[in-house]
């Protein structure tokens, strides 16, 4: 099982800034991709800033030179730090993490994973 856990959200004036944090836990073998998506009223969950395993990290238009993701492979944590923010990014952002873990049991054996996140608020707004 992989477990996320996100923080960070919450609400910001136009032109502010918020960090978004998501940590994963549990018996994780490797990460392959990870990153932010999101999902405003109405419309569909969209791509914001995914680290692609190979070592691209892919951007939507509407993120790029504003937001930056990062990630501390340590703690298997990725950080989006969300800056110049618009009223229209005012979402509900989402973790996504996919990679490889161990499966329990007494055999165990590689699997692989997908996890969301719980979904963190993030309301801009004057």
């Amino acid at each position: 099982q992989v477990q996320l856990v996100e923080s960070g959200g919450g609400l910001a004036l136009p032109g502010g800034s918020l960090r978004l944090s998501c940590a994963a836990s549990g018996t994780i073998f490797s990460i392959d991709d990870m990153g932010w998506y999101r999902q405003a009223p109405g419309k569909q969950r969209e791509s914001v800033a995914v680290f692609i395993s190979g070592g691209t990290t892919n951007y939507a238009e509407s993120a790029k030179g504003r937001f930056t993701l990062s990630r501390d492979n340590a703690k298997n944590t990725v950080y989006l730090q969300m800056n110049s923010l618009k009223p229209e990014d005012t979402a509900v952002y989402y973790c996504n993490v996919q990679g490889k873990m161990w499966t329990s049991g007494y055999r165990k054996t590689l699997a692989d994973f997908i996890s969301w996140g719980q979904g963190t608020q993030v309301t801009v707004s004057s």
